[in-house]
């Protein structure tokens, strides 16, 4: 590359790196090789994980993801190994992941009833998988994960929400992934109320261990609280209440320099960046951005439209520049 290449690359500022939120070049090889059709790298990014539930919940979501439609390789890698649990796991959260994808839109519900009938289908599907995962595994935060996001799309009763909460708890306290699925199913869009919702992100962000990125929950919720207002960028952004919560929430969590940064850090820099930029709060979104290595999370930039150039909109608003 010449001198005029980089000085315009240098321009355009550093890529963005879609839907890939996290520090985690083993992940990142293995999803890679998974938009390839090559199942086999994944296998060891999962085994290694057994002994970091962190690490596991974020890699089987990311490989899962990555993996939709790729499901009959998973069946077949398990005909050889009936009693690996990651095989286990991983085809579970995939079934999970392709059933939502097929999710038909709550509005077109009454002239969509055959797909309704095949998102029922796919997302029954996984349960088995995932029950067999956590039989091999019991010690295993990840399958429970995963079954909440399964009761989710089947709009179970809560007290089974409740219980698989209280399972994935049970196992990981802090697990973020388990956090977050929790956060959702309380929220206004899925049956539950904004205050619930609320008490439960300040609750778990003000318990969290020192640099644990739960308190990027409490912006989190206040996304879904405007979601279920279904009143677009609302003014509960520019609240000084608001805006002090999330502060405070910011201020609980200080991801030090020099210290291996938790799984999720990246997608806590998004969630907290997002909402300083709502909030006309210049330095702290650009700090927070800029600490994202260009790499942006679907949520919370999904709620603002299409995520990737929601992103790119507001770096570019703040000028940010991509920091280590």
């Amino acid at each position: 590359m010449g001198v005029i290449e980089v000085d315009r690359a240098r321009a355009r500022g550093p890529r963005l790196i879609a839907s890939r939120p996290w520090a985690d070049t083993v992940l990142d090889d293995a999803v890679t090789a998974l938009g390839r059709g090559y199942l086999e790298p994944a296998i060891p990014a999962l085994v290694a994980t057994r002994g970091d539930p962190e690490v596991r919940a974020l890699r089987v979501e990311a490989l899962a993801r990555a993996a939709v439609g790729l499901t009959g390789g998973i069946e077949a890698l398990l005909s050889r190994d009936r009693v690996n649990p990651d095989l286990w796991l991983w085809l579970g959260r995939t079934r999970v992941e392709e059933a939502w994808e097929i999710k038909p839109d709550v509005r077109a519900r009454a002239v969509q009833a055959d797909r309704l009938r095949l998102f029922h289908q796919a997302m029954e599907s996984a349960r088995a998988p995932l029950l067999a995962a956590a039989r091999l595994m019991p010690a295993d935060p990840a399958p429970w994960v995963a079954l909440l996001w399964l009761a989710l799309g089947l709009e179970r009763p809560r007290a089974e929400k409740d219980h698989l909460w209280d399972e994935a708890a049970r196992r990981h306290r802090t697990l973020f992934a388990a956090h977050l699925a929790r956060l959702i199913t309380l929220s206004p869009g899925w049956g539950g109320t904004s205050q619930e919702m609320l008490d439960f992100a300040r609750y778990a962000g003000s318990h969290a261990p020192d640099r644990d990125p739960l308190a990027a929950l409490v912006p989190l919720a206040y996304f879904e609280h405007v979601a279920g207002e279904r009143s677009g960028r609302s003014r509960a952004w520019s609240s000084f209440e608001v805006q002090r919560e999330i502060t405070s929430a910011a201020g609980r969590w200080h991801q030090a320099r020099g210290v291996r940064a938790h799984p999720r850090a990246l997608e806590a820099h998004n969630a907290f960046g997002a909402a300083f930029y709502l909030a006309d709060m210049r330095r702290p979104a650009r700090g927070h951005l800029s600490r994202t290595e260009g790499r942006f999370s679907a949520l919370p930039w999904s709620h603002l439209g299409d995520p990737e150039k929601e992103f790119h909109k507001a770096r570019a608003r703040l000028n940010v520049v991509t920091s280590g």
